[in-house]
């Protein structure tokens, strides 16, 4: 009667079991699918990326034959998954393709004429391209010009035999296939014997549950998970074979056997297991215990323990380690809170000395400016006696009378380097900057031409701001000389330079492009910093730009610098508008305008 029972609940066992794994084959099925189709979604998602940044290519818009096939030609090298790329114009005439275009009278698909009513993209069922003569899906997308019109449309044909290669990857077991079928129940794609079942067609349940169990064309029987892609709409069915079930259900009674034996031997083992229990727990204390003595403070681990005794021996090892380590790791943050203590004074030291650095250069500049302004004042005096000579000729009046300019421009700079060592701006009037810009061409254009360095400038902005003119011509200055020294430390013949002035909302954006050899990473961070130099020694004071920031500072502007598209650096600054409330944070042309410099080590 035991017997028979003990084979009754075995068998029930059995079909219980075996129904789980045809469940749980089933459910892969359709987890497989599942995640098949968002493989495949991503693949023509990529796809679709790729010809976004097609459409926007100037010989793809233009519909340029000759261009859009050396790009195509150059694209369908690296895309496996793609049998041609081509661009029809608005009259669905072939313009460009990647693979021979003698076909060039080739009808269109009509999906090609879909696109150019409706203007979206569209994707066809399963065709025969053209220009190929292959079995293919049709990407269709429409390519706009410059008024916004569709003026072509620009197609992928995807390689059908090849997209087994994105199942690959799939874990499935074996005798397992993939089948991708258009709406029309047309097999596209096939892991296994792809070029077999190409076009053919296949029963794919639409509706109702996704999975299902049914035969395949070639004979075998196999549960089906399906998922929809709604790209096309396609279905993509994942069929694992029954065979499969029967395959998971050998582990599961090779198990119960080895757990029969198992459950005997611990049963025969049990009494030998008692008697060496007690040595087993005095040996892993004794390890414990070399370990602790050697350095390991880690908590030794707590096993079940056959007496109160041991267990008593055990927990007292664990306490001991644990203070142990206590103790170790108050220590280690003493030792922290020290170090850190240590290097926040050596900061604080360095802070002093570069305080100490900067005001006697301060000093030292006060000192200078006294220095020169008795000089200076005799020279403006001696102009003014000049100036007033009658019958003068005309050149000697527009030398005399740049002398003039240039020597209250030197008494300006020095004022500033007063302020400079007293961090105080000057006198703040409403400028334009497009006078500035003058001055400042005015000053250096000869010095540019004899360098063969062209100097362009760009004027959009009428508006004025509230500053000194004579701090900002000395900002714009350090900045064209800066640029011309830049290219003329490349060891080229020429070069040229680009002063724009533009308006950024409320703010005007004034900016020195030139094409020398940028700024480097390691030195970006210390570009506004006082005494920071990339000049050989001698030749620069390291001032320029740390004073320049300090001036567009003082009157709420911001200054910063970028590498250029030219492979040069420009620098620019940023300035209120006069009569001006809040910081417009966009540009005309929606680009962000940034708060401060861009980048500085001050």
């Amino acid at each position: 009667m035991f017997v028979a029972l003990l084979g009754v609940a075995m068998a029930w066992s059995a079909f219980r079991t075996r129904a789980e794994r045809a469940n749980e084959v089933q459910q892969e099925a359709g987890t497989i699918a599942t995640t098949a189709a968002t493989v495949l979604s991503e693949y023509f998602a990529s796809l679709d990326t790729m010809a976004s940044t097609l459409i926007r290519y100037p010989a793809i818009r233009s519909l340029d034959a000759a261009a859009s096939t050396r790009m195509f030609q150059a694209i369908l090298s690296e895309q496996p998954l793609l049998d041609n790329m081509v661009l029809r114009g608005a009259d669905m005439k072939l313009v460009a393709s990647a693979t021979s275009a003698s076909a060039g009278d080739a009808p269109a698909p009509p999906i090609v004429s879909q696109v150019l009513q409706t203007g979206r993209p569209q994707a066809s069922q399963l065709v025969v391209g053209p220009l190929t003569g292959r079995r293919t899906v049709f990407l269709a997308y429409p390519v706009r010009n410059d008024a916004g019109a569709v003026a072509g449309v620009l197609g992928f044909n995807v390689a059908l035999r090849q997209l087994e290669t994105l199942f690959a990857k799939l874990p499935l077991p074996a005798g397992s296939v993939v089948v991708l079928a258009d709406r029309n129940n047309l097999v596209m794609s096939r892991s296994v014997d792809s070029d077999k079942y190409i076009g053919s067609s296949i029963d794919v349940p639409r509706d109702g549950s996704p999975t299902s169990f049914q035969i395949d064309a070639d004979g075998v029987a196999r549960f089906h998970g399906n998922a929809t892609i709604e790209r096309g709409p396609w279905v993509l069915s994942v069929a694992i074979p029954r065979a499969e079930v029967l395959r998971r259900l050998a582990p599961t009674w090779q198990r119960n056997l080895i757990l029969i034996s198992i459950a005997v031997l611990c049963i025969l083992s049990l009494a030998l297991w008692i008697s060496w229990q007690t040595a087993i727990d005095l040996k892993r204390l004794q390890v414990a215990a070399g370990r602790i003595a050697s350095g390991d403070l880690s908590a030794p681990e707590e096993r079940p323990v056959s007496n109160l005794e041991m267990s008593d021996l055990q927990s007292s090892f664990v306490t001991m380690a644990a203070r142990l380590r206590d103790a170790r790791d108050t220590l280690d943050r003493q030792f922290a809170q020290e170090r850190k203590m240590l290097e926040a004074v050596q900061s604080l030291q360095r802070q002093v000395v570069r305080q100490e650095r900067l005001a006697a250069v301060g000093l030292l500049v006060s000192g200078i400016a006294h220095e020169l302004n008795n000089p200076l004042q005799a020279i403006l005096g001696t102009i003014e006696v000049v100036e007033r000579t009658r019958d003068a000729p005309a050149e000697i009046v527009e030398d005399i009378a740049l002398v003039k300019a240039q020597s209250h421009r030197a008494r300006d700079i020095i004022r500033n380097l007063s302020r400079f060592s007293t961090q105080k701006p000057g006198s703040p009037e409403p400028v334009d900057l497009r006078d500035v810009i003058g001055v400042v061409v005015q000053l250096r254009k000869r010095e540019l031409d004899s360098a063969s360095i062209s100097l362009d400038i760009e004027t959009a902005s009428v508006r004025k701001v509230l500053a000194s003119f004579a701090e900002l011509e000395q900002v714009l200055l350090n900045f064209v000389v800066n640029a011309q020294q830049a290219i003329e430390g490349t060891g080229r013949q020429s070069g040229r330079i680009l002063i724009r002035l533009s308006d950024v909302g409320r703010k005007i954006r004034l900016e020195v492009w030139d094409d020398g050899p940028g700024v480097p990473q390691d030195d970006e961070q210390k570009l506004f910093q006082p005494f920071f130099t990339t000049k050989p020694v001698g030749q620069g004071t390291g001032l320029g730009l740390s004073v320049s920031y300090g001036i567009v500072d003082a009157y709420g502007g911001a200054t910063g610098y970028f590498n250029n598209e030219w492979g040069g650096a420009t620098f620019f600054v940023e300035l209120p508008v006069a009569g001006a409330t809040g910081d417009m944070q966009t540009a005309n042309d929606g680009t962000a305008v940034l708060r401060g410099r861009v980048s500085s080590g001050v």
